[in-house]
């Protein structure tokens, strides 16, 4: 009984320390405003408002991809990342990600604890015309979609529970120090040359690989063991959500830039058109291949092209944005054909998709990235300069053997502090109603056991 207490109230428990904590921290004058560009802070306020949309749009976009029985509880292991990491990023995530470094491998925890100093007029070395403080925010939604994206991998199987500590526990031990390597001018990455415009090593490599890890260790659904076909619930809530992430990685990739500049406007149009022709190249390789032109092949290949070019949105020329956006989306739609013929259960093809998308991308930013579009990026294989490419290549073999050990221990760590996995017949009979206590059907909405209209 004191154990189920426990259980029960440890969450709540935390956050009410860290509330109380958080009252006890010294507060500093805020910023003076007259010594930032208004245009360019406008532009990231913006440009962070367009990310955090993307959480929401992951979640139509997986929910859609789901049993029908499952909608609810794959939305909001999406959503619920925007409270976690919120609360862990102003603690102490942005200190590990961004503070003073420790041997170029992980920040100081103390240099912004609970965003001390935050808002006191400093300003990111690399981004010395908006405040600290909204570079933070901005940094933070991209915290955010990491762990998110890792849901399409274990959907379906997962406890709700283990999911909130696998959240934390990642954005700790894997997004973390990852972001401290490639994006603090002292972190060991970034100090190799390896260049991620942003976050095809530092989101999506390390999604990818966490899904992996998460898919090996939740191991099979009973549908997929026993073959049977799991019918997508709601094909345009894909749609919905492709559309939202489309619009919101606007942010994520122009919004790297962080200033209203030429750079950003390259960006934005580079990522545009790798989506667009990404999602062509997965449609009609597919008709190539035989099959149907279909609403979801064109989402997915859409999704990839934007995956692919994140690393090197502000590296690349727009006319090497087309072949990164077909590229990727072949070498991703072969994975997924190659995937579907082993065991391995990764629910929503969060691995092809998103691991080695980016990876793709990381590897074509080596070979297409040129200082004619960024001056203080580098030349790529194609422009002369084969360093940079092994350069890339290395730098994504490190993120993808750190990421994939790392979230594999995780797992198996919250694995013996608590099962996993829902029991059998949790999973027969839907995580929406076995851990939330909720359904969702076309025209019926049951909470808490009674039918409410679905208007």
């Amino acid at each position: 009984m004191a154990k189920i207490l426990f259980k029960q109230w440890a969450p709540f428990a935390v956050l009410l320390v860290i509330a109380i904590l958080a009252l006890f921290i010294p507060l500093l004058p805020n910023f003076d405003e007259g010594k930032y560009s208004a245009p360019d802070i406008a532009f990231v306020l913006i440009a962070t408002a367009l990310v955090f949309l993307m959480t929401p749009g992951l979640a139509f976009f997986y929910g859609g991809m789901v049993h029908r029985k499952n909608v609810l509880s794959t939305m909001i292991k999406s959503v619920v990342a925007a409270g976690v990491i919120t609360v862990l990023w102003t603690v102490v995530g942005f200190s590990l990600a961004f503070g003073e470094t420790i041997g170029g491998f992980i920040g100081n925890p103390t240099t912004f604890l609970f965003f001390k100093g935050v808002n006191s007029g400093a300003a990111w070395s690399l981004a010395p015309t908006i405040p600290l403080s909204l570079f933070a925010v901005f940094q933070l939604m991209f915290a955010i979609i990491t762990p998110g994206l890792v849901v399409g991998a274990v959907a379906e199987r997962i406890k709700f529970t283990s999911y909130i500590l696998f959240i934390v526990l990642f954005a700790i031990f894997v997004y973390s120090p990852l972001a401290h390597w490639t994006w603090h001018p002292e972190g060991f990455l970034f100090k190799m040359g390896v260049l991620d415009f942003a976050g095809g090593t530092v989101v999506h490599i390390s999604a990818g690989m966490a899904a992996l890890a998460g898919a090996l260790v939740l191991k099979r659904r009973k549908s997929h063991l026993d073959h049977a076909e799991v019918p997508p619930a709601n094909i345009p809530y894909v749609l919905i959500g492709t559309g939202l992430l489309w619009f919101g990685w606007f942010g994520f990739n122009a919004g790297s830039a962080l200033g209203a500049n030429s750079l950003a406007v390259s960006a934005f149009i580079t990522t545009n058109t790798a989506a667009g022709a990404a999602g062509l190249s997965w449609m009609f390789f597919d008709v190539a291949r035989g099959k149907k032109p279909s609403v979801l092949g064109f989402c997915i290949g859409a999704v990839v092209g934007l995956v692919a070019i994140t690393p090197g949105a502000g590296l690349v020329s727009i006319p090497s944005s087309i072949f990164i956006g077909v590229f990727a989306a072949v070498v991703s739609n072969l994975v997924v054909s190659w995937k579907q013929k082993t065991s391995l259960d990764d629910t929503l093809d969060v691995f092809p998709c998103h691991g080695v998308g980016g990876i793709v991308g990381m590897l074509l930013t080596g070979v297409f990235a040129t200082k004619t579009v960024n001056g203080a990026g580098a030349d790529g294989l194609l422009y002369g300069n084969p360093a940079f490419f092994f350069t890339q290549l290395k730098g994504a073999l490190i993120v993808v053997v750190f990421s994939f050990v790392m979230s594999f221990i995780i797992f198996k760590l919250i694995n013996l502090v608590q099962p996993i996995r829902v029991s059998a017949e949790e999973e027969e009979e839907g995580l929406d109603a076995s851990q939330h206590d909720e359904k969702y059907s076309q025209g019926t909405l049951i909470v808490a056991g009674q039918e409410v209209p679905n208007k």
